[in-house]
């Protein structure tokens, strides 16, 4: 075996994946754009609550959950990151599909989050709901006024009074807040403005029924509401949740961001591959059978090129994501930090070509909606921003091949 070959379990589960996305979700892609255009676009999908329980009785459910956050396997197989990115992809090739699975975006972070920081109280509270499918969650941490690719500039603050903490400030792409089956939020908040740069920071758990916590106005991302999930502007005004709401202690705001976005990155890398190899079947199939200037558009050298390209641009892409999960497992997150950031910048931006090519083959229909192409690109373009930006990743990249090679720019008076 090589190191990146799988495992008998989740190759079955791969194969259970695959006739399940064949049979219940491919089918029903028309008709979840009609329940959400019909009637009210942020209410759920009924044909999402259909599917999960289907799901679950097939043991397609918390996939995404490694073995440290489950240690008995209560919740789901316990799959490693490794495992895990395999079926990530395959549901990812439909930007709705995570969600039948209890495998979405940002509830699975934040249900990492719980599992691996939060109380014992904090988890009946909230993570064994949202374990169940019963609730969705969001996270609040970027916010419209300041640079939020560096985390330390977040202005929020959250200030204990007794008892309760009194949490003030406004953010934007509260990701997951358009759904009304969402019941809170993590936010991250300053609880010591005068500490250490990367001890300011705290993160709490703030219920979306609080008095104070409003949502402002859903955001579009090219034109797309992400119905019924969406991400909103909030602001939160005096808004008092107990001390007990606090996650892991004031001043872990940080860490425990460090921690949550790691699998959150390649998860959205795993999902990114799945999009650009569903693009790149839609391109084939395309290119066979429309023809221009007397032959198929697959028999023209310029269409097999933007194949050819697409194809290796997936494979190696992939294989960086492997190469990521595969040290997150062995050595852990922080030390496959480096990896993670290299395919946040990759991952995106070969997804962006794939699906580019695609639509330039479809020419005019393309960009229309009678094919997923145009949601697909307005997604990876965001992820290039989502949970940091591209030249934040870059930095990262390149700090540690300099520490790989024993060059220590801090001695030489750089900016750390």
């Amino acid at each position: 075996m090589t190191m990146f070959d799988t495992t008998p379990r989740a190759a079955d589960l791969r194969a259970r994946l695959l006739r399940f996305m064949d049979e219940h979700i491919y089918p029903n892609e028309a008709e979840f754009q009609r329940q959400v255009n019909t009637g009210d676009r942020w209410a759920h999908v009924q044909l999402i609550e259909d599917l999960k329980p289907r799901a679950r009785a097939e043991g397609l459910w918390n996939l995404f959950l490694p073995p440290a956050s489950d240690p008995g396997g209560q919740f789901g197989p316990g799959l490693t990151n490794l495992e895990y990115a395999g079926l990530c992809e395959i549901m990812g090739r439909v930007w709705w599909a995570p969600e039948v699975f209890n495998c979405n975006a940002p509830d699975t972070g934040n249900m990492e989050v719980l599992a691996r920081y939060g109380t014992p109280e904090q988890q009946a509270q909230w993570l064994t709901p949202l374990l169940n499918g019963e609730i969705r969650s969001a996270f609040s941490m970027t916010e419209p006024q300041v640079a939020s690719s560096d985390a330390t500039n977040i202005e929020a603050s959250i200030v204990r009074d007794g008892e309760e903490y009194v949490v003030n400030g406004r953010k934007w792409w509260t990701s997951g807040a358009g759904d009304p089956r969402c019941r809170v939020s993590i936010f991250m908040g300053k609880t010591d403005p005068h500490a250490e740069r990367h001890a300011q920071q705290s993160m709490i758990l703030i219920p979306l029924d609080t008095p104070g916590v409003k949502v402002e106005r859903m955001l579009q991302v090219f034109g797309y509401d992400d119905a019924p999930h969406g991400h909103a502007e909030m602001t939160f005004a005096n808004v008092r949740v107990p001390v007990g709401n606090m996650l892991l202690g004031e001043g872990r705001g940080f860490e425990i961001a460090q921690g949550r976005l790691g699998p959150g990155r390649i998860h959205h890398c795993m999902r990114l591959v799945g999009q650009a190899e569903r693009a790149l079947e839609l391109m084939v199939r395309r290119g066979a059978a429309r023809s221009a200037f007397g032959k198929p558009l697959a028999a023209h050298q310029h269409t097999r090129e933007l194949i050819a390209q697409s194809r290796m641009e997936i494979d190696q892409a992939r294989l960086l994501t492997l190469k990521a999960a595969h040290m997150m497992d062995t050595v852990g997150n922080k030390a496959a930090r480096g990896e993670i950031a290299a395919i946040k910048v990759v991952a995106p931006n070969m997804a962006l070509r794939v699906i580019d090519r695609a639509i330039q083959v479809y020419g005019g229909e393309g960009v229309c909606q009678d094919t997923p192409l145009p949601m697909m690109y307005a997604q990876a373009r965001t992820l290039r921003l989502a949970d940091g930006p591209d030249i934040v990743h870059s930095e990262t990249v390149a700090k540690e091949e300099l520490r790989r090679q024993g060059i220590d720019l801090r001695s030489q008076g750089a900016r750390r």
